[in-house]
């Protein structure tokens, strides 16, 4: 379809930026017990060209989608228990618009359940989960610290994720976006979950799980993670390293995966992130940012990214994305504006193929 008027799509992107920071939604009691309301949301415009056409439209940008849950705590002694529920709102994805149509602007499913779990946090076995929710090596194909992650890091299949290149002649090829650009990271399953404690800057993680929420779904999920935090000097640093199984129908597919960054304290920052499936795809991704304080409103984060995929589509295939973002902080109303632009490049030895191009415009505003 042609590219929309910006009107609106600005209008709903903008309309937030004028509410005050909104006061902590949470009530407490006198025994160590809360109950918290929080949440996102996420509007954005996404415009993407495929080398023959242009479409727009008004998203709700995946990287970081709108977003409600409760959490309830209660603390016992040094120990917490937790339940925690989380949904996404259910409108329309920005990885969900293709040039074949445009999803529903609202439709909540039961898949959009992001959390519903028990936990119990202790302050030496470490924690134990329960329920939907994480799987232990989420997140570690995306550990960033260079403050764009409200619009850009190492899940390029979130914004543009449907749509799909052409090929020299200007025919849809049938190869999207989401094939050609995967993280390999986990995502959230019902699950058993135990993190450890953090000894020496290190702490581990697993988990085993199945995906409850889809139907006819008997996949079965195990992963571990192993991840770092530390400050050397003037650099802050965070470094992840996971492996995820999936077994379906007897047969198993393995992946491996890790990212680390560092933040220097001037504002330079530096991510990293590669991952491998194994008899298939890999990739490798690289990060250069940096953060400033030339706003009163709050800090201003710049960022240019390169992945560089092999194999995921076909043997021999390989893709290519640089993109370049700026994500401005507002602190006084809690959000981040932010605008990525995005090329991608594909190739395999069966045709050729158009280079396509994204931008990602909009805000996050959380509660």
């Amino acid at each position: 379809m042609p590219t929309k008027s910006l009107a609106p799509s600005l209008a709903a992107v903008f309309v937030l930026s004028a509410l005050p920071a909104a006061a902590e939604l949470s009530y407490s009691n006198a025994t160590g017990g809360t109950v918290k309301l929080y949440g996102q949301l996420s509007p954005g415009y996404l415009s993407f060209n495929d080398g023959v056409a242009s479409y727009g439209n008004l998203v709700d940008n995946e990287v970081s989608n709108s977003r409600a849950g409760i959490t309830v705590a209660q603390e016992f002694g040094a120990s917490v228990l937790t339940f925690d529920f989380l949904t996404a709102l259910g409108f329309a994805q920005s990885s969900n618009f293709s040039q074949l149509g445009d999803p529903d602007n609202l439709d909540w499913r039961r898949t959009s359940v992001r959390k519903l779990e028990v936990s119990l946090e202790t302050e030496k076995a470490g924690t134990f989960s329960f329920g939907q929710g994480s799987m232990a090596s989420d997140g570690v194909a995306q550990t960033d610290l260079s403050g764009t992650t409200a619009a850009m890091y190492n899940g390029l299949d979130t914004v543009a994720g449907n749509y799909q290149f052409r090929t020299s002649s200007g025919a849809l090829s049938g190869i999207e976006i989401d094939d050609t650009f995967g993280s390999l990271d986990s995502t959230r399953r019902g699950r058993i979950r135990y993190d450890s404690p953090s000894l020496n800057h290190f702490s581990i993680s697993a988990a085993y799980g199945k995906d409850i929420l889809s139907t006819d779904n008997d996949d079965i999920f195990a992963d571990i993670a192993l991840r770092y935090k530390n400050e050397i000097g003037d650099v802050k640093v965070a470094g992840s390293l996971g492996f995820a199984r999936r077994t379906r129908n007897g047969a198993d597919r393995d992946d491996t995966f890790g990212s680390i960054s560092a933040l220097h304290t001037s504002g330079v920052n530096l991510t990293l992130a590669a991952g491998s499936r194994k008899d298939d795809g890999g990739y490798g991704f690289a990060k250069l940012g940096y953060i400033a304080d030339w706003l009163p409103i709050g800090t201003t984060s710049i960022a240019v990214d390169y992945y560089n995929g092999s194999d995921f589509v076909m043997e021999n295939s390989e893709s290519r994305s640089v993109g370049f973002g700026v994500v401005q902080r507002i602190e006084d109303a809690n959000m981040d504006a932010y605008l990525v632009v995005r090329k991608y490049s594909y190739s395999d030895s069966s045709d050729s193929y158009l280079d396509a191009s994204s931008v990602l415009f909009g805000s996050r505003w959380k509660f």
